[in-house]
């Protein structure tokens, strides 16, 4: 059930992941029903496929899609640690904690240091506890939290115990900066980047996300979902 480049000969009922770096603006559903759309133009048209692990429509990056029998693995799959490269912005907030939503406040961004940002990052790395996005698909009594955003509704989310092994200072060019990220399953680095606002006296809201690693999956060994699809629809009809 590896990731294999070349599809030819595969029997994707008997499990085959995916490894594939997910385009811009797509969410991790719409990828799902996209291959398993171009799977049953090939006859396999009861086949499960399903991903190993939500990336938010302004993400890029790593994202597992399981095939056939590797659909039992998905729980699994998700439960490994991540790794992820965003871009944070400083100095101002979004309802939704990146650009889904425009900025409503600003704050002071001037007073922040090199040697503060390090201090930040420092002080959220370990396990603790995380409050997800208001705009997020966590269920609120059967409802996705988004959606009583969306309607103006007061939403109060459960925190969640997350993991983050570590964190490292990429790029310092304030207000804008860059940090790698290594953590457990269930970490929202959009709440993250908040946190790192409200560390540093300011605001802040993501601005780019790219997961780089899942498991021992890794960004550099994936395939773009063009490429992917087209490997599948090349193949010979079942």
């Amino acid at each position: 059930m590896e990731a294999h480049q070349d599809l030819r000969g595969i029997n994707f009922e008997e499990g085959y992941i995916a490894v594939l770096d997910k385009p811009l603006e797509w969410t991790s559903t719409d990828v799902v029903r996209k291959i398993k759309y171009t799977l049953r133009k090939l006859g396999y048209h009861r086949i499960k496929v399903g991903h190993a692990g939500t990336l938010d429509p302004l993400a890029t990056g790593i994202l597992l899609v399981c095939i056939g029998r590797a659909t039992k693995l998905v729980d699994s799959l998700q439960a490994e640690e991540k790794e992820y490269e965003a871009d944070v912005m400083l100095g101002a907030t979004t309802p939704s904690y990146d650009l889904e939503h425009p900025v409503d406040r600003t704050y002071p961004w001037e007073h922040i240091t090199r040697e503060k940002v390090l201090a930040a990052l420092q002080s959220l790395t370990g396990e603790r506890m995380q409050t997800p996005p208001l705009f997020s698909a966590k269920k609120v009594e059967g409802t996705r939290a988004y959606e009583l955003a969306r309607a103006g509704e007061t939403v109060e989310l459960r925190q969640a115990k997350i993991t983050i092994y570590e964190m490292e200072l990429l790029e310092y060019d304030l207000p804008r900066i860059r940090i790698r990220v290594r953590c457990s399953k269930g970490t929202y680095i959009r709440s993250l980047a908040r946190e790192i606002g409200e560390a540093l006296d300011s605001g802040a809201h993501l601005t780019s996300l790219c997961r780089t690693r899942s498991g021992g999956f890794t960004l550099a060994r994936s395939l773009q979902l063009d490429d992917f699809l087209q490997k599948l629809q090349i193949l010979e009809t079942k």
